[in-house]
């Protein structure tokens, strides 16, 4: 650290900032944390900035949010990430939740049906582009190419095939990895099957213990954790429709928040706002508790051999799920004009390389267009 740390106020006023302005995904909310905490505060340095990123990615989770909550950690202590932390995840919450109520409103007017649909047919592209930017330094670090590609395919299959259980296909792909290293088994890694059981609930307790699987197991990236949402929310408790759940996810790329605050939405589908708020704060619950545990000994985390030669076979495989996720969207999909938004905005993402929330703005707008020239738009 350089400057004198902030108070408490700076920290809610200046993450609280970023919340509402954050719009763009993860390189956008790192690139703002990054100017105000090391280039315009000089509250960090260019290193310890650094060393906050790969540390959060080591963590499952979504990965800027627990960014916003170490940095604010490193500033002001526990109570510095309290406060930034939920200063960060407020503004983006608050707004996905209104959009919910409209898009997910059985009255919405037609252009907003039309809208819905139309974006929700081009979050398929969004998968494949975010799958497509991990892959170049994923592959640059794998010791052996043909199990980094065995990894990717295995969790390409596992996510069509297998549902919310590709995670123990990410787990397996991990200790595959460990193992050819000659490693022992991380303790993490051990607990992990034990979050995948259902137990006998229902109602908001089944609610509840979606999203703390939706906050505790996002590894790699939030859309990992689309098939385990989609699984839940349409296919086993049938709080939302196939399209209503592409909407959904919409949402959560164009507020400004992480993927995982799509749960939210999916709250807000099971059980209105009480809902929407319970599934938020068990999902971003996991993400504080890892931080207010674990930053002090993410030097140690980050030199673990161990734990890098499970990231290098987890992270592939990870790839491969959303890819899966990618093809699991697709065939939500209900009507032909929809595949045709959907092929512009892949053609878009990409092959121009263009951003995300302009491309489901895009897809929108084409989507009201539809509507108002007589095409289907329900789900």
């Amino acid at each position: 650290m350089i400057d004198e740390r902030p108070s408490l106020t700076t920290v809610a006023r200046e993450w609280g900032r970023i919340g509402c302005v954050g719009f763009g995904g993860p390189p956008a909310h790192i690139a703002l944390l990054r100017r105000l905490c090391v280039k315009d505060r000089r509250w960090m340095t260019p290193g310890d900035f650094e060393d906050g990123i790969a540390a959060t990615n080591l963590l499952p989770g979504p990965a800027s949010t627990q960014l916003a909550i170490f940095c604010a950690w490193r500033l002001r202590g526990p109570a510095g990430a309290v406060v930034g932390g939920l200063c960060f995840i407020v503004p983006g919450l608050v707004l996905i939740l209104a959009l919910a109520a409209l898009f997910l409103s059985g009255q919405a007017p037609l252009w907003i049906r039309g809208a819905a649909a139309g974006a929700g047919s081009a979050v398929a592209a969004v998968a494949l582009h975010a799958a497509a930017d991990l892959v170049p330094a994923s592959r640059e670090r794998a010791r052996s190419r043909a199990r980094w590609y065995f990894y990717v395919l295995a969790g390409g299959v596992a996510t069509v095939a297998l549902g919310p259980y590709l995670v123990l296909v990410l787990l397996a792909c991990g200790l595959v990895e460990v193992a050819v290293r000659g490693r022992s088994l991380p303790a993490r890694a051990r607990a992990v099957p034990l979050l995948l059981g259902t137990p006998a609930l229902g109602g908001l307790g089944a609610l509840g213990w979606v999203a703390f699987k939706v906050g505790a197991l996002s590894y790699g990236g939030g859309f990992v954790i689309i098939p385990l949402m989609q699984a839940e929310s349409v296919d086993r408790y049938h709080w939302m429709t196939s399209g209503e759940f592409t909407t959904a996810v919409a949402l959560g790329q164009i507020t400004p928040g992480p993927v995982v605050q799509t749960v939210a939405v999916v709250g807000y589908a099971a059980a209105g706002l009480l809902g929407g708020l319970l599934a938020a704060a068990v999902a971003f619950g996991p993400s504080f508790v890892l931080v207010l545990l674990g930053a002090p000994r993410f030097d140690r985390l980050r030199e673990s051999r161990t734990v890098q030669a499970f990231l290098d076979g987890a992270g592939p495989a990870v790839i491969g799920a959303i890819g899966g996720s990618a093809v699991m969207l697709t065939l939500t999909l209900d009507h032909p004009w929809q595949f045709a938004v959907l092929a512009l905005a892949a053609l878009w993402l990409v092959v121009m390389r263009r951003g995300v929330v302009q491309t489901l703005l895009g897809a929108a707008a084409l989507g009201v267009l539809a509507a108002f020239a007589g095409l289907p738009v329900g789900g």
